[in-house]
């Protein structure tokens, strides 16, 4: 095991192409850190970097002791597991999970040892005589797994090695990666595209836009004190709401009403110099009920009624959307989540708002609700930076 440190890691192409940029971060010895962002934003290519496939423009790569720009893939002691699980449909799952011991020479008892082992570890052991194909898709991802295990490597490298699997089948195999890691307490630095993913797996996650880090913290952090709109919008399912607002006499003024802000949200600011104009987000769980509503336990509420557009059960909660008039509020940062994902308001007069309220809502389709929203879960930006300012110490720096 060993601790992985990038200083200044940047990747810029022969045709002046950037796709990293400065990146500085230290993975601790047995630490699981993913690497997350829409598509185009660097994570591969950093994974690449650490795995010896891309070279480094500039900056310096640490792998425990020892500084491996230059060192080959086979001499910096990592294992990958990719998105295609890469297993050679000739051979059985022991020969599968043996190979590459057998290419360094490893002596036959003591690659048997080490592949009965993994096989134990990740339930394979009644497998290891089949072939690839009568497998099913999560074993042999378990086996390209057991491939990575059995070399005792330093770091284990992922990319992305749940996306090609079913949605109930990638819910299992995330279990099993998790235990896994703890198990081992092997480094291991994780790709995905999928925030649900990061936020389940890592010890810390590391939000890329463009090729450069946005924010790293524990999955937690980076719900509750996202830094900028961008990781705001990106981390969280359903994702924030975001709605324009005009700052007036310590008021909000917006699409859903006048929203009255407490006086340490007022300090902050006036600190900063905040803008007339601003975008306000709100978690749907900000939202409740006002029928089902606790508001003795403390918060600024404030209260609207609105039509129900879509009721959505879950068993634990009610997701109730609801259509506010005007624009939804847009920024580069903003576009460029939405468009990762799909959405867009095309045809629509409003934009959609999404709560996440207790299920005993009464709550129906086209009918009125008054709701409430706990104004002091806010979450307030300037539109011009991004930068979130209800959190004004983590708005700037890594």
């Amino acid at each position: 095991m060993a601790e992985i440190i990038l200083e200044g890691i940047t990747k810029r192409y022969p045709d002046g192409a950037l796709a990293v940029r400065d990146v500085n971060l230290h993975i601790q010895d047995g630490e699981f850190v993913i690497l997350v962002g829409p598509s185009g934003c660097g994570k591969s290519t950093t994974l690449n970097m650490i795995a010896g496939l891309e070279d480094i423009t500039e900056g310096t790569l640490r792998i425990g002791d020892r500084i491996v720009n230059d060192k080959a893939p086979k001499d910096r002691d990592i294992a990958m597991v990719f998105q295609s699980y890469a297993l050679y449909p000739h051979m059985s799952v022991r020969d599968n999970m043996g190979f590459a011991l057998r290419l360094a020479k490893v002596d036959k008892a003591t690659i048997r040892e080490k592949v009965d082992e993994a096989a134990r570890i990740l339930d394979l052991t009644e497998h290891l005589d089949r072939r690839p194909a009568n497998l099913s898709g999560g074993q042999r991802q378990r086996v390209a797994m057991g491939r990575a295990i059995v070399r005792s490597p330093k770091a284990f490298l992922m990319d992305e090695p749940l996306s090609n699997l079913d949605a109930k089948l990638r819910v299992q195999m995330r279990t099993q990666i998790s235990m896994l890691q703890q198990r081992l307490r092997t480094t291991t630095v994780y790709v995905t595209h999928d925030q649900t993913e990061a936020m389940t797996l890592g010890d810390r996650v590391v939000v890329l836009r463009s090729g450069v880090v946005q924010q790293v913290g524990t999955p937690q952090h980076l719900y509750d004190e996202p830094r900028n709109l961008f990781v705001a919008g990106f981390i969280g399912s359903p994702a924030m709401n975001f709605l324009y607002a005009t700052l007036e006499d310590g008021v909000l003024r917006t699409s859903i009403g006048d929203l009255p802000l407490d006086d340490r949200t007022r300090r902050d600011l006036e600190r900063q110099n905040a803008p007339r104009d601003l975008i306000v987000g709100f978690r749907p769980e900000a939202f409740e009920d006002l029928s089902l509503a606790d508001t003795s336990r403390g918060g600024t509420f404030h209260t609207f009624s609105t039509t129900v557009g879509v009721v959505e059960s879950v068993g634990s909660d009610a997701f109730v959307y609801f259509e506010e008039e005007g624009h939804r509020a847009m920024t580069d940062e903003l576009e460029e989540l939405a468009t990762d994902s799909g959405l867009t308001d095309a045809g629509s007069r409003g934009h959609q708002v999404v709560t996440r309220l207790d299920a005993a809502t009464p709550a129906r389709e086209g009918q009125r609700i008054e709701l409430c929203v706990n104004v002091a879960k806010a979450h307030i930006f300037d539109p011009a930076t991004g930068v979130n300012l209800t959190h004004p110490e983590h708005g700037h720096g890594r």
